[in-house]
């Protein structure tokens, strides 16, 4: 079993950045894949990065690559999202995922899901 709880949200300028970070419960998190999915209101969950167990395989979604940066401590059980040159339509609560199965970009791949966090881009 593993319990992730996301932070770091919070309210930022166009243009700004946030980091957000996923702390994971469990002895087996460094063995499972990650991935950062969000959901803005009135619209479907999407996803938005994921990495391997060893950060050997990362993804992104074509709308925050160069932009966004994901990596894990898997001695601290935590997996980042670095967010730079944020947009109004990053706005959205912003949720951690696991798998212990094979990485990927689909939500219904993950297992284990944190209670989110919110994310608002606005001036």
């Amino acid at each position: 079993q593993v319990q992730l709880v996301e932070s770091g949200g919070g309210l930022v300028q166009p243009g700004g950045s946030l980091r957000l970070s996923c702390a994971a419960s469990g002895r087996t998190f460094s063995s499972y894949a990650t991935g950062w999915f969000r959901q803005a209101p009135g619209k479907e969950r999407e996803f938005v990065a994921a990495i391997s167990w060893n950060a050997g395989i990362i993804y992104y979604t074509d709308s925050v690559k160069g932009r966004f940066t994901i990596s894990r401590d898997n001695a601290k059980n935590t997996v980042y999202l670095q967010m730079n040159s944020l947009k109004p339509e990053d706005t959205a609560v912003y949720y951690c995922a696991a798998t212990g199965r094979y990485i990927g970009t689909l939500a219904g791949g993950y297992d284990y899901w944190g209670q989110g966090t919110q994310v608002t881009v606005s001036s």
